[in-house]
């Protein structure tokens, strides 16, 4: 008896989530095989999950809080810097590893038929369980930190899955164009190191001008990280600024989607 496997060209959203079901062991497993893989045969373990962001915060919040004096309106700078931290570094980690998952992987597309979205949507994944660290770290600190909670808080989850799936989405753009254009994998650890200064990690955007605000919107971490802070902190959120990131994540998902799915029927001729 023969099986033949054959690539399934012009699936549409549906047709997609269904073969990632059919997937799915594929893909928990390559995601378990990157998190073991980033913490074997280190000292600290996950801890890492935690250190990186909060030095990064502290250094952050000395330049914009110290040096530029940003407000950070009575909230502890440090505290005001992580919550900004912990959303940015998920992204930043999904969207680089992501861009160069189908290189990497070249081996495996020539050999065996799989969904090849499944690679760089594994580095998602494979980032949970720092991201899931990091924020019980920071929720500790702010309950230390906090006189009272707001109700915003339940909003706070949301938020987090608008990080997942704007990293998600620009790790599957950035994995295609890669594949075509090789420049990609300078260009993007480039953009992720400019970003971490464009993106109100220690600031917001209340420091910037009116009439530039709108572009720093078009980065969809702005729109994310302000939105965590207004749940935390009940800080002012503009929410027409606010809908120009979610209008930016929701193209980024959808055309990746599309431009990925055209992509992936010559990716093993093009890699």
């Amino acid at each position: 008896m023969i099986t033949v496997i054959e690539n399934k060209k012009g699936l549409n959203l549906k047709q997609r989530i269904h073969e990632l079901n059919e997937y799915r062991e594929l893909l928990w497993t390559l995601a378990y095989r990157d998190f073991r893989v980033k913490y074997t045969q280190t000292i600290l373990g996950i801890l890492w999950a935690v250190i990186e962001p909060l030095f990064t915060a502290v250094l952050l919040s000395f330049v914009f809080n110290k040096v530029a004096k940003a407000n950070t309106f009575g909230i502890n700078p440090v505290l005001f810097g992580l919550t900004g931290m912990i959303a940015w570094n998920y992204f930043a980690n999904v969207v680089g590893q992501g861009t160069g998952s189908l290189i990497l992987a070249q081996n495996m597309i020539k050999k065996i038929y799989f969904p090849k979205i499944i690679l760089p949507a594994s580095k998602a994944i494979a980032a949970l369980p720092d991201l899931l660290i990091a924020l019980v770290f920071t929720l500790i600190f702010y309950f230390i930190y906090r006189d009272h909670v707001g109700f915003n808080l339940i909003y706070l989850p949301v938020f987090l899955l608008l990080t997942i799936v704007s990293a998600m989405s620009l790790g599957i753009w950035f994995s295609a164009l890669n594949i075509r254009y090789r420049d990609f994998r300078h260009i993007v650890p480039f953009v992720i190191r400019i970003g971490l200064f464009v993106t109100p990690i220690a600031y917001t955007t209340m420091d910037v001008p009116e009439q530039f605000r709108w572009i720093f919107y078009l980065n969809p971490m702005t729109g994310i990280i302000e939105g965590i802070r207004w749940s935390l902190f009940g800080l002012q959120m503009d929410c027409n600024y606010f809908f120009i990131s979610i209008a930016v994540i929701i193209m980024l998902f959808i055309t990746g989607f599309l431009f990925f799915n055209k992509m992936e029927k010559n990716i093993a001729d093009i890699i």
